[in-house]
């Protein structure tokens, strides 16, 4: 398998509550309940898709991403559990800004939550939500992160992996800088790499495939507006 025959399924998550009050001193804000109700429709648009083909399952570690993750793709986080692999939770697939909507509870707090249970937390150590080195809040740090990411996907031996993310570090993963592109909530769009060899790790896009929600304002764009 060559770098050009991957395909990464790139998905915003669904609804969240900072989304609908413009509030961003909500704490890791969590889904609305029109944004489960997204979430469970992203699960219909993809049940006889990618949750049947992908060969790997990534999120990020904040609340919204990780209920879209379980709520969204639960065909494909059983098939692939029971094949032994479990959720890969990645904390530098985490938002860019340090807004309390956009910094992450700590593992303990997480692991509390019956909602996550099952998760493996493990990479979620002290200073993942620290926003500071690898996760400041600075044009460098969230390049630098967002190069890291596509790389490791780059390097992954599945074909085929679903990410959840944010609409902020989309833009940054996909373009290498914020284009304030609009991407809907549960939006997924398929990628593949330009080639094996650039160090940037450049993706290409391929397809939308699913559109389940709205695209509501990312931090970024409200501070912007």
């Amino acid at each position: 398998m060559t770098a050009t025959q991957k395909r990464i399924y790139l998905t915003r998550h669904a609804e969240a509550e900072h989304n609908v009050e413009n509030d961003y001193s909500i704490p890791d804000a969590p889904l609305t309940a029109k944004g489960r109700q997204q979430a469970a429709a992203l699960n219909e648009a993809t049940k006889d898709t990618i949750q049947a083909t992908a060969d790997l399952l990534v999120t990020s570690g904040l609340r919204r991403t990780l209920s879209t993750t379980l709520i969204g793709y639960p065909a494909l986080r059983a098939r692939l559990e029971a094949a032994g692999k479990p959720v890969v939770v990645l904390p530098q697939l985490q938002e860019v800004n340090d807004l309390p909507c956009d910094t992450g509870s700590a593992r303990e707090v997480l692991e509390a939550d019956p909602e996550y249970a099952g998760l493996d937390l493990s990479a979620l150590t002290p200073e993942w939500n620290s926003k500071q080195g690898a996760y400041a809040p600075t044009e460098a740090a969230i390049r630098a992160r967002a190069r890291w990411v596509r790389r490791w996907l780059r390097a992954r031996p599945e074909r085929a992996i679903v990410v959840v993310s944010h609409g902020d570090f989309l833009r940054y993963l996909t373009a290498g800088r914020n284009t304030h592109e609009p991407w809907a909530n549960t939006e997924v769009r398929e990628y593949t790499f330009a080639d094996a060899a650039d160090e940037d790790a450049v993706l290409v896009p391929v397809r939308r495939v699913a559109n389940e929600g709205e695209p509501e304002p990312t931090s970024s764009e409200q501070a912007s507006s």
